[in-house]
């Protein structure tokens, strides 16, 4: 019956998860800041050294922290096979040290450091975080919320009978983002001076956005926004939302008025509904059926146009020449 106790405490210390707090003794040699950045940052701790991670980022963006043990040639001989193990911790207190501490945490996993020259740990943030175990990958513990943070991650041998080189190792412990493939943005209308505060509806990738003062989480890549008003003019555009990024982006909100703008040659008389407007001017006009005119010297073109609400026209009046080459 004992020796039956003893087997299943040792698989239960090695599966995982303690869900009580309790104290332990490691050498805290540095704290690493978990941002977007993918190239990480390095500590150097040694065979009975620990490492703190936080999270400096915004967490949405997030679907795990990869650590990467660089581990010293010596390490994958077969004779060192499980005299050391990993674990990490968390609900630390303190919160954050450096040296020789006394914690006292949540142990969330412990398991034999793999005999490998490099060790890849996924630690999943989130629900349906996708990542997998692999050949060369292992997923230690369950989901570690960001607000669980900061995390201590610790190398310790599994007795106090270890030789001197393992006890002179040092590894190389990396952790980086593992970033989703999402990104926000954050729409900033601006109104015309005249038109302040209407309503208007805007569409992203065809579906209604709600609220427009809350940020947007995207799907990274291009992105389509559609606006559509009774009180300012629709508008249609693309825009690029990056991984891990949020995007301020400005919607100019137009008045409806329809616009026209004239353009013709330098000599040419201008007439609007009668009155003379100059080349190239751009005026605001009301909805309805309206005469334009051109004039040069003797020859004058008349035209009726229909104007639309929320919409530009362009009128220019073009002088070609043809020229004919007959037998």
């Amino acid at each position: 019956m004992p020796a039956v106790f003893l087997i299943i405490s040792f698989l239960l210390f090695f599966s995982g998860t303690n869900i009580y707090a309790q104290s332990f003794r490691t050498i805290v040699e540095g704290t690493i800041e978990i941002t977007s950045d993918r190239s990480g940052e390095t500590v150097s701790i040694s065979s009975n050294g620990a490492v703190i991670i936080n999270i400096a980022t915004d967490p949405r963006f997030l679907r795990g922290v990869e650590l990467e043990i660089a581990a010293p040639s010596l390490w994958v001989q077969s004779r060192f096979r499980n005299m050391l193990i990993m674990s990490i911790y968390n609900d630390l207190y303190p919160k954050s040290a450096s040296g020789i501490i006394d914690f006292t945490g949540k142990q969330l996993a412990t398991t034999p450091l793999p005999s490998r020259l490099s060790i890849i740990y996924h630690i999943p943030l989130r629900a349906r975080h996708g990542l997998r175990n692999t050949t060369s990958v292992i997923i230690p513990t369950a989901v570690i919320p960001p607000e669980a943070f900061p995390i201590l991650f610790n190398i310790r041998p599994i007795d106090k009978g270890i030789p001197p080189e393992i006890e002179n190792m040092t590894f190389n412990v990396s952790a980086r983002a593992i970033l989703s493939d999402e990104g926000a943005v954050r729409l900033e209308p601006r109104y015309p001076s005249q038109l302040r505060n209407r309503p208007f509806t805007v569409l992203i990738n065809d579906n209604v956005i709600t609220n427009i003062l809350e940020e947007i989480i995207l799907k990274e890549g291009e992105n389509h926004l559609v606006i559509l008003s009774d009180n300012y003019r629709n508008e249609s555009r693309r825009f690029i939302v990056e991984r891990g990024k949020t995007l301020d982006l400005i919607i100019e909100l137009q008045d409806p008025s329809p616009i026209i703008i004239f353009e013709g040659p330098q000599n040419a008389v201008i007439y609007l509904n009668n009155s003379i407007v100059h080349n190239r001017e751009s005026i605001n006009i009301e909805p309805g059926t309206h005469e334009v005119k051109y004039q040069i010297g003797d020859y004058t073109i008349i035209r009726s146009i229909n104007i639309q609400r929320g919409k530009t026209y362009r009128i220019a009046l073009d002088v070609d020449l043809s020229i004919q080459e007959d037998d």
